[in-house]
């Protein structure tokens, strides 16, 4: 049977960065997903923030042109609020691309990855897989996302809290505008969420997100008829393909870590819980649980795996946390017309700035192990 020291569920970019960063200190690691190509199944509009763009070496060509401008419409779409920053607060990358490029850089790292795999559980360190023969890891990494199997098999805890997510991607014409981020507050559409339109320079992402209990029409339906008349939606080119998924936003887990494994990415509630971002989340928790991960494996000592502490996380986010149960009380047009019309004020428009523009989206759980930047 074969025998690895980390065994990986799940290719996306918390998996492949984890993998990355623990084959670079020289450990075996093999990476397994289901999925048959890592670009199949994509879920996320891909935007990532200003901080990212700068603690990360991203690719640059894989990245679309810089946005500065939010606006911020209530269900009327009449009269948005426009907040500028004066620095490129996002960019939205080719997430296909993007996964591809962290394949790469993972198996020049020595990681393996193993595509068209499933996993179908763990007992006593034996991990069996569909389509392939079960192997021996001494330590398994859960990021197979928000409804994690490797979580419950682990004993972890596990997300409980989810918003449902739907998204529209076609190409649109060269030479347009320069690109905003359009946010819509209406509970008709997106209830405890946004509508949003956004594009890369070659493709308009149209989508929307709420509770799944409060979208009685289904996210489908309703993400067709917010996209009919979307503000800053340019007309398709060329087809318009679908992608969505569930969306923790309870917060970092608590219990994250044990001996036979850990939480990364969605699987660990890696998502901002007031924005719903988890791009920069996934890259920073990833740093810090491949060093944990090591200092756990050489050492031995159960006290390493205590630093992968998703308690002290969620001590942090006690703000954002009462900030998401504020946005899910908005549950009719007059109340976003309202919540909307309080962001025009000074005092709005700067709490609105701190909250898209500021750069405290997630801690920098990097310091906690004196990690250097991945730039």
């Amino acid at each position: 049977m074969e025998s690895v020291d980390v065994l990986v569920v799940g290719a996306g970019l918390a998996g492949l960065h984890t993998a990355r960063r623990i084959a670079e200190r020289g450990l075996d690691v093999l990476v397994v997903d289901r999925r048959a190509t890592v670009a199949s199944g994509i879920r996320t509009t891909g935007i990532f923030v200003r901080r990212t763009l700068d603690d990360f070496d991203l690719p640059d060509h894989l990245l679309g042109p810089g946005v500065r401008d939010v606006l911020l419409y209530p269900p009327s779409r009449r009269s948005p609020v426009r907040l500028t920053s004066d620095r490129v607060e996002y960019r939205v990358a080719d997430m296909a691309a993007v996964y591809a490029h962290a394949q790469r850089a993972a198996e020049a790292a020595g990681a393996q990855v193993r595509l068209a795999v499933r996993y179908a559980g763990v007992t006593a360190g034996v991990v069996r897989l569909a389509g392939a023969d079960p192997v021996r890891a001494r330590f398994l990494i859960g990021a197979d996302g928000a409804r994690s199997r490797v979580a419950l098999d682990l004993g972890l805890d596990v997300n409980r809290r989810f918003l449902v997510g739907a998204e529209l991607v076609h190409p649109i014409a060269p030479g347009g505008a320069a690109p905003a981020f359009h946010c819509v507050v209406d509970p008709r559409v997106a209830p405890g969420y946004l509508g949003w339109v956004i594009d890369d320079g070659g493709h308009a992402h149209v989508g929307v997100a709420g509770y799944p209990a409060a979208m009685r029409a289904g996210v489908r339906r309703l993400l067709d008829a917010f996209a009919a008349d979307a503000p800053g939606r340019a007309a398709p080119v060329g087809p318009v393909d679908r992608r969505g998924g569930a969306i923790p936003v309870g917060g970092v887990l608590r219990r994250l870590a044990g001996p036979g494994g850990l939480l990364v990415g969605d699987a660990a509630g890696a998502v901002s819980p007031l924005t719903a971002g988890g791009l920069d989340p996934c890259l920073r928790m990833s740093e810090l649980a491949a060093a944990v991960t090591v200092a756990y494996l050489r050492g031995g000592d159960e006290r390493a795996l205590r630093r992968y502490d998703g308690g002290a996380l969620r001590a942090r986010f006690r703000g954002r946390l009462a900030l998401r149960r504020a946005f899910a009380g908005i549950r009719s047009p007059a109340a976003a017309e309202a919540a909307v019309a309080l962001l025009r004020s000074r005092t709005g428009r700067a709490a609105a700035a701190r909250v898209l523009f500021g750069d405290g989206s997630f801690p920098d759980v990097t310091s906690h192990v004196g990690l250097a930047s991945s730039r």
